[in-house]
């Protein structure tokens, strides 16, 4: 039953000195004055409504007088009764912790752990209060988003939750059932994406704390999926069309490059914060629904942290994972949120993130919905070339099964191009040719997966008449060609290494009116708190870019030189064992000096597919960051 906020009395109320009762004379007079009021006498009932209002700026004989009054009402909740002392419930569920010095604060407390123990009418009512007071109250919202950036601000901020969170597990000991209606009331109550930051964060963080807390088994998943359906509810607000209007008729792997080159940007280069500042200001700045997702995440990230500390990040993972199959995974071209599980792969990559790339594979070969198979290997593609810390012979692995399962699906097939009916292949073939942009030299230089490679039935699949070469997003196509004429590794159409590649029909209908034709989940991130978790465990096209340089080959690298560089401590061994991309590696500036020396990085970007007449004469859309392959 709910209960309406009972008008501000208007009673004087009395001196100290009429109070000066012992605790049990006290308990009398209380549970007197709520007997007067069922029989129509109310003028010390009303005092006590009065006194529940009474918050402006109370001097210490106000607190005092308050604090008896709740412990009075604490001492006779026996006698309370939900239709006859409706106004003094509603004052009691009306008040705000945030209000109050931490001897309020107790004693309110205190009483809503009785009145909830008292009778299952006031459960729920209780719950609500409690679950109200995750935020500071609405009425003072700028006064309490000034005082929570002080010191003295926070420190009320952790009296406050420390408290509610006692008081829930105590309400829970005492009503057992009292969880399965707490995490419908947190569900229902959650802030709605519009609400200022600073109160949908500490909501956000009021949910973790459940998650991890005490009732963690049985309102912890629900907690997770909430917050990851805002965290795509927020997402989805994003819109990259107001973003970045132009560069969408640069080939996609320059656009990070030059953007990067432009920026003078360098990965995880601390002396260089402010040009990365700079750089993610070009397309976020200014953006508040961004900056909400960006802070939302970060404390994600931070429990996820927590989580792997404590040992319960597989648990946690297990739902998250539930939660990106039913939303995130279908949700139109997701920008941000599926970080959460590239961070959460990155903090055990051979649990979590092995459960995950295997959930996309099995959603990839075996989902009835062609839709959730084409954006599923988008992911899978894009992980598998982004994690520096999955190994190179589970990428091997797993190209391995995309690769059978696009050379089984092309024996079946008799026909010739047709985007739309055979768009699942495509995207599998597309798949292939990303992953190998970013992993080939990589496999080629650990002679097993060299010859791994080799087996697979990439060429026959390149050369079936379905020719994915035609149908797939040009810049990837040619990448892939020129790299694979480079180290010499398959038999390429040579008209298609030696004239860049133009749009076509073809190349725009596999993906449909949502295009997940350019659709690579794991694009820099361009969320600037979020990107210092992702930053260090990535892999960026500057790191891995081209052996080639197509107005002077001679002078790109060979497969051996690569594997001769490996020796010399660039971490890529030659007894096929597991080692991910980050594991001992250089730093970046080293890596970055590394790649100049062997001649395989091109400055000039004319050069790079194609050059000048030869090179791209148009992009197959305008270019959205973490919409294409490459944004940046």
């Amino acid at each position: 039953m709910g209960l309406e906020l009972a008008p501000k009395q208007s009673h004087v109320l009395p001196d100290m000195e009429e109070l000066s009762f012992t605790d049990s004379e006290l308990d009398y007079h209380v549970r007197n004055a709520l007997k007067a009021a069922v029989q129509g006498d109310r003028d010390f009932y009303n005092q006590l409504v009065a006194v529940m209002h009474h918050k402006e700026r109370l001097v210490p004989e106000e607190v005092a007088l308050l604090v008896t009054c709740l412990k009075g009402l604490t001492g006779a909740v026996s006698c309370m009764h939900i239709v006859h002392h409706r106004s003094l419930l509603a004052a009691i569920f009306g008040m705000s912790l945030w209000n109050y010095g931490t001897d309020v604060m107790d004693a309110l407390v205190e009483l809503l752990i009785s009145l909830a123990a008292s009778s299952g009418d006031y459960v729920d009512l209780c719950l609500e209060m409690i679950v109200s007071n995750f935020i500071p109250p609405s009425s003072s919202s700028s006064y309490f988003i000034e005082l929570l950036k002080q010191p003295r601000g926070l420190a009320m901020k952790g009296q406050v939750l420390d408290r509610l969170h006692s008081t829930l597990k105590d309400i829970a000991n005492l009503v057992p059932l009292s969880p399965l209606r707490l995490e419908k009331i947190v569900r229902d109550r959650m802030p709605n994406i519009y609400m200022k930051e600073p109160f949908i964060v500490i909501y956000v963080e009021n949910m973790l704390k459940l998650e991890s807390g005490a009732m963690h088994e049985l309102v912890g998943s629900t907690m997770l999926v909430a917050i990851m359906d805002r965290l795509i509810d927020l997402d989805v607000e994003i819109a990259w069309d107001d973003i970045l209007q132009d560069d969408f008729c640069k080939g996609i792997f320059d656009m990070e490059l030059e953007d990067l080159e432009k920026t003078d940007y360098h990965v995880q280069q601390d002396g260089d914060e402010l040009a990365r500042e700079s750089f993610i200001q070009r397309f976020l700045g200014g953006n508040l629904i961004a900056e909400k997702l960006d802070s939302l995440m970060v404390l994600t990230f931070e429990h996820l942290t927590s989580c792997s500390e404590s040992g319960r990040l597989i648990q946690v993972f297990e739902t998250l994972l539930y939660s990106f199959q039913k939303t995130v995974l279908t949700a139109y071209k997701s920008k941000f949120t599926q970080f959460v599980m590239f961070y959460a792969c990155s903090l055990d990559p051979e649990n979590c993130g092995k459960i995950f790339a295997s959930t996309l594979l099995e959603i990839f070969v075996s989902s009835i919905y062609p839709e959730w198979r084409m954006s599923a290997v988008a992911y899978l593609a894009s992980y598998l070339a982004r994690a520096k810390f999955v190994s190179v012979s589970f990428v091997g692995a797993t190209l391995e099964s995309i690769v059978n399962w696009c050379y089984d699906y092309c024996k079946d097939q008799d026909g010739d191009v047709n985007p739309r009916a055979h768009k699942v292949f495509y995207a599998g073939c597309q798949g292939i040719m990303y992953v190998l942009c970013f992993r080939m030299r990589s496999m080629l230089s650990i002679p097993r997966l060299k010859s791994q490679l080799l087996l697979m039935h990439i060429e026959n699949i390149i050369g079936h008449p379905l020719n994915p070469l035609q149908v797939c997003l040009p810049s990837i196509v040619e990448e892939f060609l020129r790299l694979a004429k480079a180290n010499h590794v398959f038999t390429v159409p040579q008209t298609f290494v030696d004239y860049g590649l133009l749009e076509s029909e073809c190349s725009r209908a596999f993906g449909g009116v949502q295009r997940l034709d350019m659709f690579f989940p794991f694009d820099p991130c361009l969320l600037r708190k979020s990107d210092r978790y992702i930053r260090p465990n990535f892999v960026y096209w500057s790191m891995v870019r081209s052996t080639y340089n197509e107005d002077d080959e001679e002078e790109g690298t060979s497969v051996e030189d690569i594997a001769d560089a490996s020796e010399n401590g660039m971490n890529i061994v030659d007894d096929g064992s597991a080692r991910s991309f980050g594991e001992g590696f250089l730093d970046l500036d080293e890596f970055d000096t590394s790649l100049n020396k062997m001649s395989i990085t091109p400055r000039d970007s004319s050069s790079k597919f194609g050059g000048g007449i030869r090179g791209f004469m148009q992009m197959p859309s305008r270019i959205r960051p973490s919409t294409s392959p490459e944004s940046l």
